[in-house]
């Protein structure tokens, strides 16, 4: 039986998550956001063949993953075939402020 591959949905807040810290990064070293980028897709990729790997952290199936060379976790939920990423939170933030 072939794996099934889910389309990524990926929200107005995230986005504007994604864009803001591509600029920060490339602020501090030209690259580094391009890096940043390259880096999100390898974890998007992973994400739309095993959304079910990363745990629901909040009622009613909101998921986190964790980046590893960049503080930030992405939030998403599972509806059907799609994967809803609401953010792209940067993990030196309040807590509270997640979506």
């Amino acid at each position: 039986m072939q794996n099934m591959v889910f389309k990524i949905k990926i929200l107005p807040l995230a986005e504007k998550d994604i864009d803001e810290s591509i600029e920060f990064y490339e602020s501090r070293s030209k690259g580094l956001g391009k890096q940043f980028l390259t880096y999100l897709n390898s974890y998007l990729k992973v994400l739309k063949t095993n959304p079910e790997l990363f745990e629901i952290k909040k009622e009613p199936s909101y998921r986190e993953m964790t980046l590893v060379k960049f503080p930030f976790v992405i939030i998403y939920e599972i509806i059907g075939t799609e994967i809803i990423i609401y953010s792209v939170f940067h993990t030196s933030r309040n807590p509270k402020m997640k979506p």
